[in-house]
């Protein structure tokens, strides 16, 4: 069992930066992929960005790519997704999610948080 609560999502204006943070509980995180995915109303969750916990491998999507930092801090057992130049499409429930494996789909992944919500005015 993985419990995994979000946190840091907020109403900000576009352009700016923004952290979130995803703490991780229960069985040990060191061997699983961590990731976050978002779901914007009416649309399918999609995944944003995933780091195998393991060696720091990285992963993430295109509209995200050179905006968005995925990191990892062992000691706490958390992942952080650092959301810079935020676009008004960036609006969405983020999701922290873990799974065994280095997936980009919602099938890889077995745990999920209950998501926090970022929205970008324009």
């Amino acid at each position: 069992q993985v419990q995994l609560v979000e946190s840091g999502g907020r109403l900000v204006q576009a352009g700016v930066s923004l952290r979130l943070s995803c703490a991780a509980s229960g069985r040990p995180v060191r061997t699983y992929v961590m990731a976050w995915f978002r779901q914007a109303p009416g649309k399918e969750r999609e995944f944003v960005s995933a780091i195998r916990w393991s060696d720091g491998t990285t992963s993430y999507a295109d509209s995200v790519k050179g905006r968005f930092t995925i990191s990892r801090d062992n000691a706490k057992k958390m992942v952080s997704l650092q959301m810079n130049s935020l676009k008004p499409e960036d609006t969405a429930v983020y999701y922290c999610a873990a799974g065994p494996t280095f997936g980009l789909g919602r099938g890889s992944y077995d745990y999920w948080g209950q998501g926090t919500q970022v929205t970008v005015s324009s």
